[in-house]
Protein backbone atom coordinates (compact mmCIF):
# COMPACT_ATOMS: atom_id res chain seq x y z
CA UNK A 1 0.00 0.00 0.00
CA UNK A 2 2.98 2.60 0.43
CA UNK A 3 4.39 1.84 -2.75
CA UNK A 4 1.80 3.12 -4.79
CA UNK A 5 2.33 6.99 -3.73
CA UNK A 6 6.26 6.94 -4.59
CA UNK A 7 5.44 5.04 -7.94
CA UNK A 8 3.09 8.17 -8.70
CA UNK A 9 5.88 10.43 -7.60
CA UNK A 10 7.85 8.66 -9.98
CA UNK A 11 6.14 9.02 -12.99
CA UNK A 12 5.00 12.73 -12.80
CA UNK A 13 8.41 13.82 -12.24
CA UNK A 14 9.20 11.60 -15.54
CA UNK A 15 6.71 13.15 -17.47
CA UNK A 16 7.66 16.57 -15.69
CA UNK A 17 11.15 15.83 -17.43
CA UNK A 18 9.68 14.88 -20.78
CA UNK A 19 7.92 17.87 -20.94
CA UNK A 20 10.15 20.93 -19.51
CA UNK A 21 13.91 19.74 -20.73
CA UNK A 22 12.62 19.97 -24.28
CA UNK A 23 10.67 23.61 -24.11
CA UNK A 24 14.09 24.55 -22.63
CA UNK A 25 16.12 22.92 -25.49
CA UNK A 26 13.94 24.85 -28.25
CA UNK A 27 14.27 28.17 -26.51
CA UNK A 28 18.36 27.66 -26.39
CA UNK A 29 17.63 26.66 -30.56
CA UNK A 30 15.67 29.81 -31.13
CA UNK A 31 18.31 32.07 -29.53
CA UNK A 32 20.54 30.63 -31.69
CA UNK A 33 18.33 31.07 -35.15
CA UNK A 34 17.85 34.63 -34.03
CA UNK A 35 21.29 35.50 -33.34
CA UNK A 36 22.27 33.93 -37.08
CA UNK A 37 19.37 35.76 -38.72
CA UNK A 38 20.59 39.03 -37.18
CA UNK A 39 24.08 38.43 -38.35
CA UNK A 40 22.68 37.33 -42.04
CA UNK A 41 20.46 40.84 -41.84
CA UNK A 42 23.17 43.12 -40.68
CA UNK A 43 25.94 40.97 -42.95
CA UNK A 44 23.23 42.14 -46.08
CA UNK A 45 22.62 45.57 -45.04
CA UNK A 46 26.54 46.49 -44.98
CA UNK A 47 26.44 44.70 -48.46
CA UNK A 48 23.43 47.11 -48.94
CA UNK A 49 25.01 49.66 -47.85
CA UNK A 50 28.21 49.28 -50.03
CA UNK A 51 26.33 48.59 -53.08
CA UNK A 52 25.11 52.35 -52.40
CA UNK A 53 28.41 53.71 -52.38
CA UNK A 54 29.62 51.61 -55.40
CA UNK A 55 26.70 52.68 -57.00
CA UNK A 56 27.28 56.37 -55.72
CA UNK A 57 30.68 56.19 -57.04
CA UNK A 58 29.88 54.35 -60.20
CA UNK A 59 27.39 57.57 -60.81
CA UNK A 60 29.82 60.33 -59.77
CA UNK A 61 32.40 59.05 -62.07
CA UNK A 62 30.01 58.12 -65.52
CA UNK A 63 29.45 62.55 -64.50
CA UNK A 64 33.06 63.47 -64.53
CA UNK A 65 33.74 61.75 -67.65
CA UNK A 66 30.68 63.37 -68.92
CA UNK A 67 32.24 66.66 -68.00
CA UNK A 68 35.40 65.48 -69.38
CA UNK A 69 33.60 64.61 -72.86
CA UNK A 70 32.04 68.33 -72.75
CA UNK A 71 35.81 70.15 -71.97
CA UNK A 72 36.71 68.00 -74.96
CA UNK A 73 33.71 68.79 -77.11
CA UNK A 74 34.11 72.62 -75.89
CA UNK A 75 37.87 72.59 -77.52
CA UNK A 76 36.67 71.36 -81.05
CA UNK A 77 34.06 74.20 -80.60
CA UNK A 78 36.43 76.45 -80.15
CA UNK A 79 38.74 75.68 -82.57
CA UNK A 80 35.19 75.77 -84.91
CA UNK A 81 34.50 79.27 -84.03
CA UNK A 82 38.32 80.49 -84.47
CA UNK A 83 38.81 79.07 -87.97
CA UNK A 84 35.32 80.89 -89.07
CA UNK A 85 35.66 83.92 -87.72
CA UNK A 86 34.81 87.10 -89.76
CA UNK A 87 37.94 88.73 -88.55
CA UNK A 88 41.26 86.80 -88.01
CA UNK A 89 43.54 88.72 -85.86
CA UNK A 90 41.04 90.00 -83.15
CA UNK A 91 38.91 88.17 -80.28
CA UNK A 92 35.92 86.92 -81.49
CA UNK A 93 32.79 88.85 -80.46
CA UNK A 94 31.01 87.70 -77.48
CA UNK A 95 27.52 87.76 -79.84
CA UNK A 96 29.11 84.90 -82.01
CA UNK A 97 29.50 81.84 -79.84
CA UNK A 98 27.92 80.44 -76.57
CA UNK A 99 30.08 81.05 -73.73
CA UNK A 100 28.01 80.35 -70.64
CA UNK A 101 26.50 77.30 -69.81
CA UNK A 102 26.14 75.57 -73.14
CA UNK A 103 24.87 71.98 -72.69
CA UNK A 104 26.48 69.08 -74.15
CA UNK A 105 23.96 66.11 -73.19
CA UNK A 106 23.53 65.86 -69.94
CA UNK A 107 27.11 67.82 -69.53
CA UNK A 108 27.37 71.22 -69.43
CA UNK A 109 30.44 73.60 -69.91
CA UNK A 110 31.66 77.45 -69.61
CA UNK A 111 34.56 79.49 -70.40
CA UNK A 112 36.20 81.36 -67.37
CA UNK A 113 37.25 84.90 -68.84
CA UNK A 114 37.89 88.33 -68.22
CA UNK A 115 37.09 91.64 -68.68
CA UNK A 116 37.34 95.45 -67.96
CA UNK A 117 33.86 95.49 -67.35
CA UNK A 118 33.15 93.15 -64.78
CA UNK A 119 30.95 94.64 -61.96
CA UNK A 120 30.08 90.68 -60.77
CA UNK A 121 32.30 90.00 -57.29
CA UNK A 122 31.30 86.16 -57.30
CA UNK A 123 30.67 84.86 -60.57
CA UNK A 124 33.09 84.81 -63.50
CA UNK A 125 33.04 86.43 -66.73
CA UNK A 126 32.49 83.95 -69.47
CA UNK A 127 34.52 84.57 -72.73
CA UNK A 128 37.77 83.56 -74.52
CA UNK A 129 41.06 85.63 -73.79
CA UNK A 130 43.41 87.26 -75.40
CA UNK A 131 46.65 85.96 -74.75
CA UNK A 132 48.23 89.47 -76.32
CA UNK A 133 46.16 91.44 -74.22
CA UNK A 134 49.14 90.11 -71.14
CA UNK A 135 52.94 90.62 -71.22
CA UNK A 136 55.29 88.42 -72.47
CA UNK A 137 57.80 86.52 -70.29
CA UNK A 138 60.09 86.35 -73.36
CA UNK A 139 60.29 89.71 -74.77
CA UNK A 140 59.57 92.21 -71.67
CA UNK A 141 62.48 94.02 -70.34
CA UNK A 142 63.58 94.09 -66.85
CA UNK A 143 62.01 97.61 -66.36
CA UNK A 144 58.62 96.52 -67.99
CA UNK A 145 58.80 93.22 -65.38
CA UNK A 146 59.34 95.24 -62.51
CA UNK A 147 56.05 97.43 -63.12
CA UNK A 148 53.87 93.76 -62.84
CA UNK A 149 51.73 93.59 -59.58
CA UNK A 150 53.50 91.78 -56.83
CA UNK A 151 56.47 91.61 -59.03
CA UNK A 152 60.28 92.18 -57.20
CA UNK A 153 63.16 93.33 -58.93
CA UNK A 154 65.23 89.76 -57.78
CA UNK A 155 62.10 88.28 -59.50
CA UNK A 156 62.26 90.30 -62.68
CA UNK A 157 66.13 90.19 -63.26
CA UNK A 158 65.97 86.65 -62.35
CA UNK A 159 63.51 85.63 -64.93
CA UNK A 160 65.53 87.51 -67.60
CA UNK A 161 68.41 85.47 -67.02
CA UNK A 162 66.46 82.39 -66.97
CA UNK A 163 65.61 83.26 -70.91
CA UNK A 164 68.65 84.26 -71.82
CA UNK A 165 71.54 82.29 -73.69
CA UNK A 166 74.30 83.51 -71.55
CA UNK A 167 75.40 83.30 -67.92
CA UNK A 168 76.12 86.90 -67.50
CA UNK A 169 74.31 87.94 -63.98
CA UNK A 170 71.68 90.96 -64.41
CA UNK A 171 71.85 92.85 -61.61
CA UNK A 172 70.10 91.32 -58.64
CA UNK A 173 69.47 88.47 -60.78
CA UNK A 174 70.80 84.41 -61.15
CA UNK A 175 72.03 82.21 -63.45
CA UNK A 176 73.97 79.12 -62.88
CA UNK A 177 75.65 79.69 -59.49
CA UNK A 178 72.81 80.60 -57.86
CA UNK A 179 70.52 77.40 -58.90
CA UNK A 180 73.63 75.09 -58.31
CA UNK A 181 73.00 76.22 -54.14
CA UNK A 182 69.93 75.09 -53.56
CA UNK A 183 68.69 71.52 -52.87
CA UNK A 184 68.65 70.28 -55.01
CA UNK A 185 70.40 71.76 -57.49
CA UNK A 186 69.42 72.37 -60.89
CA UNK A 187 70.24 74.40 -64.11
CA UNK A 188 69.31 77.58 -65.51
CA UNK A 189 67.46 77.27 -68.44
CA UNK A 190 69.34 79.95 -70.74
CA UNK A 191 66.72 79.45 -73.24
CA UNK A 192 62.90 80.61 -73.88
CA UNK A 193 59.84 80.06 -71.63
CA UNK A 194 58.15 76.99 -73.01
CA UNK A 195 54.89 78.13 -70.32
CA UNK A 196 54.06 80.16 -68.07
CA UNK A 197 54.31 77.31 -65.05
CA UNK A 198 57.68 77.59 -65.60
CA UNK A 199 57.96 80.67 -63.59
CA UNK A 200 58.07 78.47 -60.77
CA UNK A 201 61.21 76.71 -61.64
CA UNK A 202 63.10 80.78 -61.23
CA UNK A 203 64.19 81.61 -58.55
CA UNK A 204 62.12 83.94 -56.03
CA UNK A 205 59.02 83.04 -57.91
CA UNK A 206 57.21 82.48 -54.62
CA UNK A 207 53.65 80.85 -54.58
CA UNK A 208 51.91 84.56 -53.10
CA UNK A 209 53.78 86.63 -55.68
CA UNK A 210 52.63 83.44 -58.71
CA UNK A 211 49.01 83.44 -57.31
CA UNK A 212 48.68 86.06 -54.94
CA UNK A 213 44.72 86.03 -53.59
CA UNK A 214 43.86 84.48 -56.58
CA UNK A 215 44.31 80.35 -55.78
CA UNK A 216 41.80 79.28 -58.12
CA UNK A 217 42.82 81.38 -61.20
CA UNK A 218 39.02 82.11 -62.17
CA UNK A 219 39.51 85.74 -61.40
CA UNK A 220 36.41 86.64 -58.85
CA UNK A 221 37.43 87.05 -55.21
CA UNK A 222 35.88 83.50 -53.28
CA UNK A 223 35.02 83.28 -50.09
CA UNK A 224 38.29 81.70 -48.88
CA UNK A 225 40.14 84.46 -50.71
CA UNK A 226 38.50 87.26 -48.16
CA UNK A 227 38.62 85.39 -44.85
CA UNK A 228 42.35 86.57 -44.05
CA UNK A 229 44.30 84.02 -42.55
CA UNK A 230 41.31 81.68 -41.70
CA UNK A 231 41.53 79.51 -44.92
CA UNK A 232 44.41 79.52 -47.77
CA UNK A 233 45.42 81.89 -49.34
CA UNK A 234 46.52 84.81 -47.40
CA UNK A 235 44.54 87.41 -47.87
CA UNK A 236 44.41 91.04 -46.78
CA UNK A 237 40.49 90.68 -46.37
CA UNK A 238 39.56 94.08 -48.14
CA UNK A 239 36.92 92.72 -50.20
CA UNK A 240 39.06 93.33 -53.86
CA UNK A 241 41.24 90.50 -55.57
CA UNK A 242 44.72 91.05 -55.80
CA UNK A 243 45.65 88.62 -58.08
CA UNK A 244 49.36 87.06 -59.17
CA UNK A 245 51.52 87.62 -61.44
CA UNK A 246 49.78 84.89 -63.20
CA UNK A 247 47.19 86.82 -64.54
CA UNK A 248 49.15 88.99 -66.59
CA UNK A 249 52.06 87.17 -68.26
CA UNK A 250 51.75 84.74 -71.45
CA UNK A 251 54.60 82.82 -73.50
CA UNK A 252 52.23 83.01 -76.33
CA UNK A 253 51.83 85.79 -77.80
CA UNK A 254 52.62 86.74 -81.51
CA UNK A 255 51.44 87.50 -84.84
CA UNK A 256 52.27 86.66 -88.34
CA UNK A 257 54.17 89.65 -90.31
CA UNK A 258 51.95 89.25 -93.50
CA UNK A 259 48.30 90.39 -94.78
CA UNK A 260 45.55 88.52 -93.91
CA UNK A 261 45.51 87.01 -97.71
CA UNK A 262 49.06 85.84 -96.98
CA UNK A 263 50.71 88.77 -99.14
CA UNK A 264 53.69 90.55 -97.60
CA UNK A 265 53.45 93.43 -95.21
CA UNK A 266 54.54 96.93 -95.90
CA UNK A 267 57.54 98.43 -93.90
CA UNK A 268 56.12 101.74 -92.85
CA UNK A 269 60.11 102.75 -93.34
CA UNK A 270 60.03 101.63 -97.28
CA UNK A 271 58.50 104.82 -98.34
CA UNK A 272 57.84 104.01 -102.25
CA UNK A 273 56.25 100.68 -100.91
CA UNK A 274 54.23 103.01 -98.57
CA UNK A 275 53.26 105.02 -101.15
CA UNK A 276 52.32 102.80 -103.46
CA UNK A 277 50.15 101.32 -101.26
CA UNK A 278 48.69 104.62 -99.88
CA UNK A 279 47.79 105.66 -103.49
CA UNK A 280 45.96 101.97 -103.98
CA UNK A 281 43.94 102.98 -101.23
CA UNK A 282 43.48 106.77 -101.16
CA UNK A 283 44.36 107.96 -104.77
CA UNK A 284 47.56 110.01 -105.60
CA UNK A 285 46.62 113.22 -104.05
CA UNK A 286 45.47 111.98 -100.28
CA UNK A 287 48.41 109.72 -100.58
CA UNK A 288 51.03 113.09 -100.85
CA UNK A 289 48.77 114.52 -98.34
CA UNK A 290 49.63 111.41 -95.74
CA UNK A 291 54.17 111.08 -96.71
CA UNK A 292 54.28 114.10 -96.86
CA UNK A 293 53.50 114.89 -93.42
CA UNK A 294 56.22 112.58 -91.89
CA UNK A 295 58.50 112.41 -94.87
CA UNK A 296 61.99 111.33 -94.23
CA UNK A 297 61.15 110.31 -90.76
CA UNK A 298 62.20 106.75 -89.73
CA UNK A 299 59.20 105.45 -87.78
CA UNK A 300 59.87 102.61 -85.39
CA UNK A 301 55.93 101.43 -85.22
CA UNK A 302 53.16 101.28 -87.04
CA UNK A 303 51.17 103.22 -84.55
CA UNK A 304 53.80 105.98 -84.37
CA UNK A 305 53.43 106.52 -87.94
CA UNK A 306 49.82 106.47 -88.09
CA UNK A 307 49.66 109.65 -85.75
CA UNK A 308 52.51 111.50 -87.17
CA UNK A 309 50.33 110.46 -90.64
CA UNK A 310 47.15 112.92 -90.37
CA UNK A 311 45.35 109.87 -91.26
CA UNK A 312 41.88 109.37 -90.30
CA UNK A 313 40.26 106.06 -88.05
CA UNK A 314 38.32 105.31 -90.85
CA UNK A 315 41.64 105.43 -93.40
CA UNK A 316 43.68 103.83 -90.70
CA UNK A 317 41.68 100.82 -90.68
CA UNK A 318 41.95 100.27 -94.83
CA UNK A 319 45.57 99.95 -94.42
CA UNK A 320 46.62 98.29 -90.84
CA UNK A 321 46.63 95.27 -91.93
CA UNK A 322 49.22 96.02 -94.74
CA UNK A 323 51.53 97.59 -92.59
CA UNK A 324 54.47 96.52 -90.18
CA UNK A 325 57.42 97.90 -88.67
CA UNK A 326 59.15 94.96 -88.43
CA UNK A 327 61.03 92.56 -91.01
CA UNK A 328 60.66 89.05 -89.51
CA UNK A 329 58.27 86.80 -90.42
CA UNK A 330 56.88 86.56 -86.99
CA UNK A 331 56.32 90.21 -84.49
CA UNK A 332 56.64 87.98 -81.38
CA UNK A 333 55.16 89.24 -77.75
CA UNK A 334 53.24 93.20 -78.98
CA UNK A 335 50.69 93.60 -76.38
CA UNK A 336 46.83 94.42 -77.59
CA UNK A 337 45.99 97.81 -76.30
CA UNK A 338 42.55 96.82 -77.41
CA UNK A 339 42.27 94.19 -74.58
CA UNK A 340 45.43 94.61 -72.15
CA UNK A 341 44.33 95.46 -68.62
CA UNK A 342 45.43 98.70 -67.01
CA UNK A 343 48.19 96.93 -64.92
CA UNK A 344 50.17 95.21 -68.20
CA UNK A 345 49.23 98.94 -69.76
CA UNK A 346 51.08 100.29 -66.92
CA UNK A 347 54.68 98.31 -67.41
CA UNK A 348 54.87 99.52 -71.45
CA UNK A 349 56.98 102.42 -72.13
CA UNK A 350 55.54 105.76 -73.00
CA UNK A 351 52.17 104.54 -70.59
CA UNK A 352 52.96 103.89 -67.51
CA UNK A 353 50.98 104.13 -64.29
CA UNK A 354 50.05 107.94 -65.99
CA UNK A 355 48.41 106.95 -69.01
CA UNK A 356 47.16 103.12 -68.21
CA UNK A 357 43.95 104.44 -66.69
CA UNK A 358 43.08 107.15 -68.84
CA UNK A 359 43.86 104.41 -71.77
CA UNK A 360 41.49 101.94 -70.24
CA UNK A 361 38.83 104.69 -69.76
CA UNK A 362 38.38 105.50 -72.89
CA UNK A 363 38.13 102.09 -74.29
CA UNK A 364 35.41 101.53 -72.00
CA UNK A 365 33.61 104.95 -73.10
CA UNK A 366 34.18 104.57 -76.29
CA UNK A 367 34.01 100.64 -77.27
CA UNK A 368 32.36 101.37 -81.13
CA UNK A 369 35.75 103.39 -81.57
CA UNK A 370 37.78 100.18 -80.46
CA UNK A 371 38.74 98.69 -83.78
CA UNK A 372 42.16 99.29 -84.58
CA UNK A 373 44.89 100.86 -82.83
CA UNK A 374 44.06 104.76 -83.96
CA UNK A 375 41.96 105.28 -80.43
CA UNK A 376 45.11 105.74 -78.82
CA UNK A 377 46.01 108.55 -80.91
CA UNK A 378 43.11 110.85 -78.98
CA UNK A 379 45.23 109.82 -74.82
CA UNK A 380 49.13 109.44 -76.26
CA UNK A 381 50.98 112.46 -77.72
CA UNK A 382 53.84 111.82 -80.20
CA UNK A 383 56.47 111.14 -77.93
CA UNK A 384 54.59 109.13 -75.58
CA UNK A 385 53.48 106.62 -78.83
CA UNK A 386 56.64 106.75 -80.12
CA UNK A 387 58.37 105.34 -77.14
CA UNK A 388 54.95 102.98 -76.21
CA UNK A 389 54.60 101.99 -80.29
CA UNK A 390 57.29 98.87 -80.66
CA UNK A 391 55.65 97.30 -77.81
CA UNK A 392 51.86 97.32 -78.86
CA UNK A 393 49.41 95.86 -81.36
CA UNK A 394 46.01 95.91 -82.57
CA UNK A 395 45.47 92.25 -83.21
CA UNK A 396 45.82 88.93 -81.41
CA UNK A 397 46.59 85.31 -82.80
CA UNK A 398 46.53 83.30 -79.49
CA UNK A 399 43.20 82.91 -77.27
CA UNK A 400 43.25 80.68 -73.80
CA UNK A 401 39.78 78.71 -73.47
CA UNK A 402 39.77 77.82 -69.47
CA UNK A 403 36.77 75.34 -70.31
CA UNK A 404 34.98 74.10 -66.66
CA UNK A 405 32.10 71.35 -66.83
CA UNK A 406 30.01 69.19 -64.74
CA UNK A 407 28.42 65.96 -65.82
CA UNK A 408 24.12 65.55 -65.10
CA UNK A 409 23.18 66.40 -62.10
CA UNK A 410 26.31 69.18 -61.69
CA UNK A 411 28.38 66.31 -60.42
CA UNK A 412 31.87 65.53 -61.84
CA UNK A 413 33.13 68.87 -61.81
CA UNK A 414 36.52 69.16 -64.60
CA UNK A 415 38.50 71.91 -65.55
CA UNK A 416 41.36 72.38 -68.70
CA UNK A 417 43.14 75.48 -70.18
CA UNK A 418 44.28 75.20 -73.81
CA UNK A 419 46.09 77.72 -75.68
CA UNK A 420 45.02 78.04 -79.41
CA UNK A 421 47.35 79.28 -81.92
CA UNK A 422 45.70 81.00 -85.37
CA UNK A 423 49.16 82.40 -86.40
CA UNK A 424 49.87 80.19 -89.18
CA UNK A 425 46.19 80.23 -90.45
CA UNK A 426 44.37 76.89 -89.08
CA UNK A 427 44.07 77.03 -85.25
CA UNK A 428 45.80 74.45 -83.47
CA UNK A 429 46.22 73.83 -79.71
CA UNK A 430 49.44 74.35 -78.60
CA UNK A 431 49.10 73.55 -74.69
CA UNK A 432 46.30 72.09 -72.62
CA UNK A 433 46.45 72.00 -68.62
CA UNK A 434 44.65 70.24 -66.61
CA UNK A 435 43.07 72.60 -63.38
CA UNK A 436 40.56 70.60 -61.63
CA UNK A 437 42.66 70.41 -58.88
CA UNK A 438 42.27 74.08 -58.13
CA UNK A 439 38.87 73.88 -57.03
CA UNK A 440 35.66 74.87 -57.66
CA UNK A 441 36.00 78.14 -59.80
CA UNK A 442 32.70 79.11 -61.21
CA UNK A 443 31.78 81.15 -58.38
CA UNK A 444 28.82 80.84 -56.05
CA UNK A 445 25.49 81.83 -58.41
CA UNK A 446 26.64 78.74 -61.17
CA UNK A 447 26.86 76.21 -57.86
CA UNK A 448 23.33 77.23 -56.30
CA UNK A 449 21.75 77.49 -59.53
CA UNK A 450 23.09 73.82 -60.35
CA UNK A 451 21.74 72.84 -56.58
CA UNK A 452 18.26 74.43 -57.69
CA UNK A 453 17.82 72.24 -60.88
CA UNK A 454 19.49 69.47 -59.68
CA UNK A 455 16.65 69.83 -56.75
CA UNK A 456 13.47 70.38 -58.55
CA UNK A 457 13.93 67.21 -60.47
Amino acid sequence: MNCLPELQRESKAARWRQHVLPSRERASVLIIVMWVAFGLVSVALYFAQSMIFELRASDNRVAELEAEQAIEGAARYVNYVLANSQQPGTLPDLQTYQHDAVPVGDATFWFIGRTDQQVLTDEPYFSLVDEASKLNLNTATVDMLQKLPRMTPELAAAIVDWRDSDENVTPSGAEADTYSRLRPPYKCKNAPFETVDELRLVVGAELEILYGEDSNLNGILDLNENDGNVSPPDDNRDGHLDPGIFEYVTVYSREPNVQSDGSKRVSVTDSQALARLLQQQFGAQRANQVLGRGRGANYSSVLEFYIASGMTADEFEKVQDALTASNGQYVEGLVNVNTASEAVLACIPGIGTEKAPTLVAQRRSNPQTVVTMAWVKDVLDQPSAKAAGPFLTGRTYQFSADIAAVGHHGRGYRRTRFIFDTSEGTPRIRYRQDLSHLGWALGRQTRQRLLLANNSK
